[in-house]
Parts: structure tokens; sequence; C-alpha cells
């Protein structure tokens, strides 16, 4: 077969699988739920500035930074500390250019110059975004967040099963590009302990906030868990309540 005949088949197939895609009521569905949350506000820098300001805040990390103008550059806090391996981003202009599981390990074991005792005010988590290496971060940042701190998890409210996939590449699926991953397993699975108090603000794909500190609105679940394996359709049906879902503004009017 010559390279035209071949063009021509190529460009057929193409526009026959546009045209599937264009009506496929998943493809059509996910398409809407996308730019709903595209446009939900405020975003995760604002939700991580307020909670800054309501504590006398030194300390600042975040955990998978990729651009820094995104994010950490807008963050308003006297010392910032960042740490990304620098998969996503190849100038990686951060400070601490390892994964995070290697950060938490040098502080521990002294061999980097930060003070082993220090106490974040805030932690922000945006690295990885599969649940075994939430998990991990989630659980290293309790060994050094501070009694009245935060730990912030970026996408942890998934609007479909596409935005929820595990991988990343599988870029034909309805949510294109888009990808929460399963964050949301983590921050449900930690909203168990009897110890922590959480929120989910249902802005910027979810900005889940864990403390040690119970803060008015915040909370835990207090029943056995309710999804014991981590299904997305059964999580979508409750995650209001699972996830202790709540506007970000409507909360912030409770505060004053």
């Amino acid at each position: 077969m010559n390279s035209l005949k071949q063009y021509i088949i190529n460009i057929k197939n193409s526009y026959t699988i546009g045209k599937r895609i264009n009506h496929d009521p998943y493809f059509k569905k996910t398409s809407v739920e996308t730019r709903i949350e595209i446009e939900k506000g405020p975003r995760r820098t604002v939700v991580i500035n307020y909670l800054l300001s309501l504590t006398p805040a030194q300390n600042y990390l975040e955990i998978g930074v990729r651009n820094p103008e995104k994010n950490f550059n807008r963050i308003n806090c006297k010392n910032k500390i960042s740490v990304d391996p620098g998969i996503e981003y190849e100038e990686n202009p951060v400070d601490y250019k390892m994964t995070s599981d290697d950060f938490f390990r040098k502080i521990r074991k002294g061999n980097i110059e930060i003070d082993k005792k220090i106490k974040f005010d805030i932690i922000f988590i945006d690295g990885l975004h599969l649940a075994n290496q939430v998990e991990r971060d989630i659980v290293n940042s309790l060994d050094f967040i501070s009694k009245t701190g935060f730990i912030i998890l970026h996408d942890c409210n998934p609007p479909s099963q596409f935005h929820a996939r595990e991988s990343y590449d599988f870029l034909n699926s309805p949510a294109r590009n888009f990808w929460n991953g399963t964050t949301w397993k983590a921050f449900y699975k930690f909203r168990h302990e009897k110890l922590l108090y959480s929120i989910c603000f249902d802005t910027d794909w979810g900005v889940g906030v864990i403390s040690k500190t119970k803060y008015a609105g915040f909370n835990n679940l207090e029943l056995p868990m309710g999804n014991p394996y981590f299904e997305f359709n059964s999580h979508l049906k409750n995650k209001k309540f699972y996830m202790n879902l709540q506007n970000f503004h409507d909360w912030n009017k409770t505060l004053k």
C-alpha cells in the first residue's frame, strides 16, 4: 500500500473515531464535568494563604511544585521550602530536587540543612497522585506538622471515574489530560483517624485539609468505613458525607 492510500485511510479512521467520541455519552458528560470543575473558585493558592492567615505561620512546605509560578511563589509565608524531583518540569527551580520520600528520610537522618525538629504550619501535597504515595506523604507530614497546622492535598474530588483513573498516560479517556488520580482514596482513609480532623473544599478539583486541631467545620468519620473497597461509584454517591465536602465561601462565613 502506497503512502497516499495509507494517509487517506488514517484520515478516515480519525474522522470515524472523532465522530464516535463526540456522540459517546461518557465523553459528552465528562466534558461537561471537566468544564464545571475548571470554573470553580477559589484556586488552591487562595485557600492555602487564607489558612496560613489563621495562625502566626512561620514555615511552609510544598511537595510537588512543578512550575513554582503556579502556586509556590504566590504563597505568603516567611519560610518556604519546595520539593520536587523534576519529572514534569525540567527547569525544576526548587530547594530540594528529590522525591518526598527522600526528603523526609534525609531530614530524619540529619542529612539535610533543615532542623530535624522543624514543624511546618502548612504542608501542601501535590506530588504523585496515587493513593499509596499520597498516604506516605501524609504519614511523613504528620511528624512535621505543628499542632495547629494543616496538611493540604490537591485533587481530592475527581468529578468522574475517568478523572480518577490510575494511569495519567491514558489520554484517550473522556477526561482527556485532566487527571486527579487516586488521591481521594488516601484522604478518605485518613478521614477515619480519630485524632485527625478534616474537610474538603469543593473547588479546584478538591482541596482536602487535615489537621490535628478540630477547627470549625472539620470532623472525622467515626463510623466504620462505608466504602471498604474504595469503589469510585459508591464514593460518588456519598462523597459529600465521606469527604466532608464543603463550599469554601460558605465555610469561611462561619468563621466571621
